[in-house]
């Protein structure tokens, strides 16, 4: 995902959606899909995510994991979710705070670095493994790998033994934590991944997040804060799942 930049198109879908909202687009991705930020005329703030079918993981399927997720922390509430024959689009309730990327934190990177790692202690330590019903481990992650067509290393077939399964979040990258104002964790967005698997799963790309966002030599920091030492053998294994799948 990338900040914007130049004009963005903005379809008639969007703009039913906005009902009337003044439309900023705050985040682009890979495959053509941008998330737009409403401003509503009685001050409350929406996001628009609007992109074309996605193959991976549906807006569907991310509506059904906040939906859950939100009996247990917090987390985006979902106002609309629907679909066309060629685009998908999620409508949620804005959080008061701001992605650990923004400018600030880019210029405070060990507050940032530092509260990526305790908020994601604290989502997998909030959300009940007993009552989940999605997963995210590296058998089902391949399977999905392969039926988009990719093909998966053989030695990425054999994953190490799971640490403590948790909930994972799925895709725990820097700019998916909101921080407030102090720079502590509120919050948790983009949850179209999340599902069960080994807490490393998350660790490892966290912390490998760190250095695309703030420069390297944060990777650690962010380990000793969600509060453990670093697994060098499942971090080098999560990172490769995720770079191959």
């Amino acid at each position: 995902m990338s900040i914007p930049t130049g004009d963005v198109p903005i379809g008639a879908t969007v703009l039913a959606l906005a009902e009337g909202a003044t439309l900023t687009p705050v985040w682009a991705n890979e495959i053509g899909g941008f998330t737009f930020r409403a401003q509503r005329a009685d001050g409350t703030t929406r996001y628009i995510k609007y992109g074309p079918h996605n193959a991976e993981v549906s807006m569907f399927d991310e509506a059904e994991r906040l939906s859950w997720a939100n009996q247990y922390l917090r987390v985006p509430v979902v106002v609309q979710v629907g679909a066309d024959h060629t685009h998908e689009w999620l409508v949620t309730e804005a959080i008061d705070g701001a992605s650990a990327v923004d400018p600030r934190w880019i210029a405070e990177p060990r507050t940032a670095v530092t509260a990526i790692g305790r908020g994601l202690r604290r989502l997998h330590d909030a959300l009940p493994v007993s009552e989940c019903a999605w997963l995210w481990d590296p058998y089902s992650r391949i399977a999905g790998a392969e039926a988009r067509g990719l093909t998966v290393p053989d030695r990425l077939r054999t994953p190490p033994s799971d640490d403590v399964l948790v909930v994972c979040h799925g895709d725990a990258c820097a700019p998916n934590t909101l921080l407030d104002d102090a720079g502590n964790p509120i919050a948790h967005v983009d949850f179209g991944a999340l599902g069960l698997g080994d807490r490393w799963s998350d660790i490892a790309v966290a912390s490998m997040s760190t250095e695309w966002n703030y420069g390297p030599g944060y990777e650690d920091l962010l380990i000793e804060a969600y509060g453990v030492e670093p697994d060098r053998d499942r971090l080098a294994y999560y990172r490769d799942l995720w770079n191959a799948t």
